[in-house]
């Protein structure tokens, strides 16, 4: 799971939000129900009453009396469904960067026509957004929670709509978060034939073979995943997250951390200590608030890593956009680095 930046860099360490709801009403519609029956979401969409359902991944049979039109959404879930052609009103997550440009998991979104609810990982506007009248919330899963929605708020925040979730970590892998997002995309009114949408997914699978093709070319390349902050190096596991368990099953060799953190997700190290794992490559977190290369330039250790040396660190995309678009650009790129790669450790 990839975590946020925070100061103490903790799971999900949520500040109280705050602020006064007595301006706005709840709305009538409520969350979905828990439920084991179903499909998985295949038989997605509206009904012949009119009224809108979908399984989502934390097994709810979310409902609405029509097709939702006012939608709000974690900023990389609404990217995913910009890119299906399905508009949203409003966003939450990292979407504006400090010089007021478009975080890079806003992806091909034009953020000044969403309202930002909120732009870190603890910050949600509540009044704004039940202001918006939502139809439906969406974001994704990484471990059974509602991805960005603040603790202290969460309760509110799922009284005012219903709320889906997609699942992108745990034993999903990338292809199947891919085809979720589209079945939820489809459900919300998306054209799945459009041309569009079919050459994104073709491009998919032809970049699917590139990371094959690559590393049946280059074996042994050996791939760590790390995010860098100013008091910590940060080695993640390949075993979490749905976009590295899926590299892994087209041949990608990574580096595995022995002790992780509590969640199983990554294993904090000090800077003296950042060379403990030895790799070719570098994965590097490229989200806003992680350090970047010009940035690391200033850990001596950082310097010394056999990969940073062969200048073999490239950008890793730690919370994908769910479409096909952005996704093979992904594994295109990962190709590229591993046929490209040398081995250094």
């Amino acid at each position: 799971m990839p975590k946020s930046r925070t100061s103490s860099f903790t799971r999900r360490g949520f500040v109280a939000a705050g602020g006064a709801l007595g301006l706005v009403a709840v709305l009538a519609a409520c969350g979905g129900t828990d439920s084991a029956k179903g499909d998985g979401g295949k038989d997605n969409g509206a009904t012949a009453s009119g009224a809108w359902t979908f399984k989502d991944d934390l097994g709810k049979d979310v409902t609405t009396k029509a097709k939702p039109k006012n939608i709000v959404a974690f900023t990389g879930t609404a990217a995913a469904l910009h890119d299906y052609g399905v508009p949203v009103k409003g966003v939450f997550g990292p979407t504006k960067t400090a010089d007021g440009k478009a975080d890079v998991q806003a992806g091909s979104l034009d953020i000044s026509k969403v309202e930002i609810l909120g732009n870190v990982y603890d910050e949600f506007n509540v009044e704004k957004y039940a202001a918006l009248q939502p139809d439906l919330l969406v974001t994704n899963s990484w471990d059974g929670t509602y991805w960005y929605l603040p603790e202290a708020s969460k309760d509110k925040i799922l009284s005012l709509a219903p709320a889906a979730a997609i699942k992108v970590g745990g034993d999903v892998t990338l292809d199947k978060a891919l085809e979720r997002t589209a079945d939820l995309a489809k459900s919300l009114g998306a054209d799945l034939n459009a041309k569009k949408t079919v050459d994104s997914k073709a491009r998919f699978e032809a970049a699917t073979a590139k990371v094959r093709e690559a590393t049946k070319a280059n074996p042994g390349v050996k791939v760590l995943v790390a995010s860098g902050a100013d008091a910590l190096f940060y080695a993640s596991t390949p075993d979490t997250a749905a976009d590295l368990k899926y590299f892994k099953q087209l041949g990608v060799e990574f580096v595995t951390p022995e002790k992780l953190d509590e969640g199983g997700f990554f294993e904090a190290l000090s800077w003296e200590n950042a060379g403990k794992y030895k790799a070719d490559v570098i994965l590097l977190d490229n989200r806003t608030g992680t350090l970047q290369p010009e940035q690391l330039k200033d850990k001596p250790t950082w310097n010394e890593l056999p990969a940073v040396k062969a200048g073999q660190v490239v950008p890793r995309v730690t919370e994908p956009i769910f479409s096909y678009d952005k996704c093979a650009q992904i594994l295109e790129d990962l190709a590229k680095s591993i046929q490209n790669a040398k081995k250094v450790s």
